[in-house]
């Protein structure tokens, strides 16, 4: 099946229950493929948060000691 980017901004409903369906979605923009909705097919592969290598990176670093503090001297640049 074929949409537009237009179809999927006011109808991604019902692409989606396309693809629920085991349908593929190519999707074009101005004429041309741009995308493709595909389903997904057998289970994700879903890391449990506290086992994720990132997960906790800043955790003791220690410019995140005051997290307000640190937030407030990344800002300051941006004035």
């Amino acid at each position: 099946m074929k949409a537009t980017a237009k179809d999927l901004r006011f109808h991604s409903k019902e692409l989606l229950d396309t693809v629920k369906r085991g349908e593929e979605v190519l999707i074009t923009y101005r004429g041309k493929p741009y995308a493709k909705l595909v389903p997904i097919t057998g289970e994700l592969d879903v890391v449990p948060e506290g086992d994720h290598q990132l997960f906790g990176i800043w955790a003791n670093h220690p410019d995140t000691e005051s997290v307000d503090e640190y937030v407030d001297r990344v800002r300051e640049s941006r004035v």
